[in-house]
Order: structure tokens, then C-alpha cells, then sequence
């Protein structure tokens, strides 16, 4: 459904302490659209630093900030924004990440402003604490059926990531915002519910950058369990939506779910630790991908690698 009229999106901001970190070049992203019909949730999770000071410097009245008595825990932060949102569409803006400034217009040029769709996503990159990029992930999906959408993203046609996801605002709620058996993939489960039932869009271009640091690797061992109930738990929504394509969906998802943890188990300092943590998501994936296959692989990748960065300097 198209319309001739620009549709409200909202960008929620939830923030914690950073005030001396990442978040006034994260709400700077959100106010340097070139789209204007924007609204700007920065919700403050009970900081105590100068969070309030800083937004208040912005003096952009699209900007509405809102900071709790108490902390809410990060998760109901990222749901008070949704629940906040007024826009047709809502974009979920860590306060380390970054959205480059036509993300939002590009995504409602992408639909021509129709209001209808589930979800809109673009191609994103992967920066470090100083925003140098470590790499980046065209969006290469294009209208397809909800099974080739979730196989898509297992072999890497797309990074999924909130800060280059527009969500129907509408349906977001309507399923209960982001919410998961563990809360560690509740983006993803939100992602691919509103795409298989609403359907969804794509924008190949690169539109937002999700930053990499110490605190959001995600390696330590008590959370690697949870990690792996999670992906069990989207995997099981995956094989609900695109019944017509079970047996193939799992057998993919068991193995890129596996090396997932894998990659965030391989983190742990301790020796002893990683290597209990190594068996205990081979058995947790029912043993279909062994650490032995993950560490050749990745062997062999970094070869290939090297080998091409070598051949390029060399002309």
C-alpha cells in the first residue's frame, strides 16, 4: 500500500552510562537524517553520569528524552522504546552503534511510504571502539519466500542487525515487542516473525554501522548456555514459519548456529574452560559440527585470506 504522505519513524536510543562513550555520536547519527519526519527516544536507563546534560546540548525538539527512577534492565529498556513509539516504523539504535544519514529515507523510498510492511533491512558494517571498519555486509536478499530468507542469512547473504532493521511499529507490539526464551536473540526472533507474516523488504546498500568492542563479545562462559537456548529456541520459530522447508532449515541452522558459539566460545581465556565449553555446544547441537571441522575451516579461511591480501600487494 503506498502513500503520498512521508510516514512518522521513530528511533529509539536505550542508553546506559555513555555519556563519556559512544552515545552523542549515536543520537548525532539519528538527528543528521536527511529524512526529517523522525521522532528520537532517548530512554536513560537511571544513568549516573551526565547522559541528561548531553542530550539536552542537541536541542532538537524531535528528540524526547525519558530517564527511569530505576533501572530497568536492558531488555525492558529496548521495549519501553518500542512501547513509546509513535512512527509507523521503528528503528532500535544501540548507543554505541551508528546509522548513516540516509538509512530512513532510503528504506521508505525502498517501499515508496507504504505502511504495511513487516520489516525493511539494509546492508550493514562492523566498526571497532575508534569506527575503523573491520567489515561489511551488502544486504544480497531479495523477495523471497521466508524459508530462503532464514537460509539466506545462514550462508551470509545478510548480517542481521537492529541498527540496520526498520520494524513495522504496529506489529512490533502486537508480538509483544523483542522477546526470546533467554533474551539473547529476541532482535532476531522479532525480525523473522514480522518478515514471514508481513513480509518484508530489502536495500542492498550499506546503511549502519554496529560497533565491536570488549563489551558486547559476549564470550563468557556463563553466557554461552543461554546463547545456545536461544538459537534452539529461533530455530524451532524458523521451522514453524516455513514448515514446507523444515528438514532443510534445521539441518543449516544446527550448523551455523554452531560455529555461532563456537566463534564467542573461542573468547574464553581459560584453556580448560573453552575446551568444556567446546563439547558442551557440540552436544547441545546434537553433534553436527565438530570444534575439530570449525578450527580446519577457519584454518583454511585465514589462509585464504592471507594469500589474497599477499597477491594484492604484490600487483
Amino acid at each position: 500500500m503506498a502513500n503520498s504522505n512521508p510516514p512518522l519513524v521513530s528511533i529509539g536510543i536505550p542508553t546506559y552510562n555513555r555519556a563519556d562513550g559512544f552515545l552523542k555520536q549515536a543520537l548525532q547519527s539519528a538527528v543528521n537524517q536527511s529524512y526529517r519526519n523522525i521522532e528520537i527516544i532517548v530512554s536513560d536507563n537511571c544513568s549516573t553520569d551526565h547522559t541528561e546534560d548531553l542530550v539536552n546540548k542537541f536541542s532538537d525538539s524531535r528528540i524526547k528524552y525519558i530517564k527511569h527512577n530505576n533501572n530497568i534492565g536492558a531488555n525492558n529498556n529496548f521495549n519501553f522504546c518500542v512501547n513509546s513509539a509513535k512512527g509507523d516504523y521503528f528503528l532500535l539504535l544501540h548507543d554505541d552503534d551508528l546509522i548513516d544519514p540516509d538509512i530512513v529515507e532510503t528504506c521508505m523510498d525502498a517501499v515508496n511510504n507504504a505502511v504495511n510492511i513487516g520489516v525493511i533491512f539494509t546492508g550493514s558494517r562492523v566498526i571497532d571502539e575508534d569506527g575503523k571498519i573491520l567489515s561489511e555486509n551488502p544486504n544480497r536478499v531479495k523477495g523471497l519466500s521466508a524459508a530462503d530468507f532464514f537460509l539466506n542469512w545462514f550462508s551470509g547473504n545478510i548480517a542481521l542487525y537492529l541498527c540496520s532493521t526498520l520494524f513495522n511499529t504496529k506489529r512490533l507490539k502486537e508480538i509483544g515487542g523483542f522477546k526470546s526464551r533467554t533474551n539473547h536473540f529476541q532482535d532476531v526472533v522479532a525480525e523473522v516473525l514480522l518478515a514471514a507474516k508481513y513480509g518484508c523488504a530489502n536495500v542492498y546498500g550499506v546503511k549502519a554501522s554496529f560497533r565491536r568492542h570488549s563489551s558486547n563479545m559476549g564470550g563468557a562462559v556463563s553466557e554461552i548456555e543461554p546463547w545456545c537456548q536461544d538459537c534452539l529456541y529461533l530455530l524451532d520459530i524458523m521451522c514453524e514459519l516455513a514448515p514446507e522447508s523444515e528438514v532443510r532449515i534445521r539441518r543449516e541452522g544446527m550448523t551455523y548456529f554452531c560455529r555461532k558459539n563456537y566463534r564467542l566460545a573461542s573468547t574464553i581465556e581459560s584453556p580448560i574452560e573453552r575446551l568444556k565449553v567446546y563439547l558442551l555446544i557440540y552436544r547441545t547441537f546434537d553433534y553436527c559440527y565438530s570444534p575439530f571441522s570449525y578450527f580446519r575451516n577457519k584454518k583454511s579461511l585465514m589462509a585464504r585470506i592471507k594469500g589474497q591480501i599477499k597477491r594484492t600487494l604484490m600487483g
